[in-house]
C-alpha cells in the first residue's frame, strides 16, 4: 500500500508557550524545528494540519467550572493564536477542538475544520494513511491524538524532537511516549525524516 503522508502539529499556541497561561516548559523551542518539518512537507506537496484549543469562556475544562486547568486558549484571544514564528503555509488546515462547554477534547480526532468537517473525514477524503505528529503537550493532546490515530488504523510517526510535555510528574512525558510506542507509533526525528524524504520522488 502506498503511503500518503501528512504532518500534524498539535496546539502550538501562545498560551502553551513561554509567558502563556498554561505554558509547557520549552514548548516554544520546538518552533524552529517545526518550521523545518513544514518546509519538507510543503516541498513535497503534502498536507499540513494544525490543531488548536478553541475554548469558550465557560467550559468544564477550566478549574473555575470544575475542570483541571486554568483559563487558556479562549476563542479569539491572543492566547489562542498560534505561536509567533510558527510559519504555517496558507494552505494549512486548521482544526479547532474544545469548543464545546461540556467536553475536554484532548484528541485532534475530536476537532473540526472551518467548515465543520471532522479530522478523520478530512484524512479519509485525502487518502492519508500515515501521520507525522509533533506539538504540545506530549502527555495530553499529543498522546490522545496519537492513540486515536492508531485506533483508527493510521500509521503514526512521532516526531520526538518536536514535542514537549507539561510533566506535572517528572516521568509523565517519558511514560506517555512509552504508551504511544507500545500501541504502535514509531519514534523518529528530523535527521531521519529529512533522509527519508530526500529519497522520495515528487
Amino acid at each position: 500500500m502506498k503511503l500518503q503522508r501528512a504532518l500534524l502539529i498539535v496546539d502550538l499556541q501562545n498560551d502553551f508557550c513561554r509567558g502563556g497561561s498554561l505554558a509547557v516548559p520549552e514548548g516554544e523551542k520546538t518552533v524552529p524545528l517545526l518550521n523545518k518539518y513544514i518546509r519538507i512537507f510543503s516541498k513535497h506537496g503534502l498536507p499540513i494540519f494544525a490543531s488548536r484549543d478553541w475554548h469558550p469562556q465557560k467550559t468544564v475544562h477550566f478549574k473555575r467550572f470544575g475542570g483541571a486547568w486554568p483559563v487558556h486558549c479562549v476563542q479569539g484571544t491572543f492566547g489562542a493564536r498560534f505561536y509567533k514564528g510558527l510559519r504555517l503555509p496558507e494552505a494549512t488546515i486548521i482544526l479547532s477542538k474544545g469548543a464545546s462547554p461540556d467536553e475536554d477534547n484532548y484528541s485532534v480526532f475530536q476537532a473540526k475544520d472551518s467548515s465543520g468537517l471532522d479530522f478523520i473525514s478530512l484524512l479519509k477524503n485525502s487518502h492519508i494513511n500515515e501521520l507525522y505528529v509533533a506539538g504540545l503537550a506530549t502527555e495530553y493532546c499529543v498522546k490522545y491524538s496519537v492513540l486515536d490515530a492508531l485506533k483508527y488504523g493510521f500509521r503514526v510517526r512521532l516526531l520526538e524532537d518536536a514535542i514537549r510535555g507539561v510533566n506535572i510528574k517528572p516521568t509523565d512525558s517519558r511514560q506517555a511516549i512509552h504508551t504511544m510506542i507500545a500501541h504502535g507509533a514509531t519514534k523518529t526525528d528530523f535527521k531521519k525524516v529529512a533522509t527519508q524524504f530526500s529519497r522520495i520522488r515528487r
